[in-house]
């Protein structure tokens, strides 16, 4: 037998949206399941089940925004902690971009679920995405994302001479974290003391750790890409909307 599922879980696997997203839907009746409205929350359904959505849904996610910041070292990426403004706070019209392309008139209501799609530490700077969309969401920080993130990072050996090659192969492929073997990265010299990283996850201050364990200091850590969507040359401290065209 095909086990029954929670119709917002179900929604969220289906890519219509994140499972809050899906609740409210459901709480509005603008869910419904095999052509019948399901306003109940907790409500199950097949898999083989047909869910779709009212216009009105459709119309709601269209007006939620992505912006992209670039974060200056200072400002910590989610709720605010220890005295540190978190990065939302640069969110307000002075501070956008000249050059941002996106027509949309910058409200306060856009801040409203405005969440961080992806941490970058305190000390680290470059392209942070805040999103109002469940959708991006879930594609950059879900279980199953496969999104790149790429990151410059300046270094210092703790020991005479280089890094030996043993330890920047190590660097792609062969430490753990917290128990777990990471995914192959792309780790590269930029040039005689910055490291290129190329990663497919993020856990808690990742590339920090990968330098300590082979005797690497990290003096600087900038995120330039996050999987399509550059960082460019949007100005430290300023933020931009995604345009309609950009796909992470």
């Amino acid at each position: 037998m095909t086990e029954l599922v929670r119709l917002s879980k179900r929604m969220s696997e289906l890519g219509l949206c994140s499972r809050r997203e899906a609740d409210e839907w459901i709480a509005r009746g603008w869910v419904r399941v095999d052509g019948t409205v399901i306003s109940e929350l907790g409500s199950k359904v097949l898999p083989h089940q047909k869910v779709t959505v009212e216009r009105q849904a459709a119309a709601e996610q269209s007006k939620r925004v992505t912006v992209l910041i670039n974060k200056p070292v200072g400002y910590v990426s989610g709720q605010a902690e220890d005295g540190y403004t978190p990065a939302i706070a640069l969110i307000k019209p002075e501070n956008r971009w000249s050059e941002c392309k996106v027509d949309t008139a910058f409200h306060p209501t856009q801040l409203r679920s405005l969440v961080p799609a992806g941490r970058l530490d305190i000390d680290s700077v470059g392209l942070l995405v805040l999103t109002q969309d469940g959708r991006i969401a879930k594609q950059l920080i879900g279980e199953n994302t496969v999104v790149e993130k790429e990151y410059l990072v300046r270094v210092a050996y703790s020991k005479p001479g280089r890094l030996p090659d043993e330890d920047l192969r190590r660097l792609n492929h062969g430490l753990m974290l917290d128990g777990k073997k990471l995914l192959p990265a792309k780790v590269s010299w930029q040039n005689e003391d910055q490291l290129h990283f190329i990663l497919r996850e993020g856990k808690k201050r990742q590339i920090r750790r990968m330098c300590d364990m082979v005797g690497l200091r990290v003096l600087g850590l900038k995120r330039v890409r996050i999987g399509k969507v550059r960082l460019g040359n949007l100005p430290e401290g300023q933020w931009r909307y995604l345009r309609e065209d950009e796909q992470f």
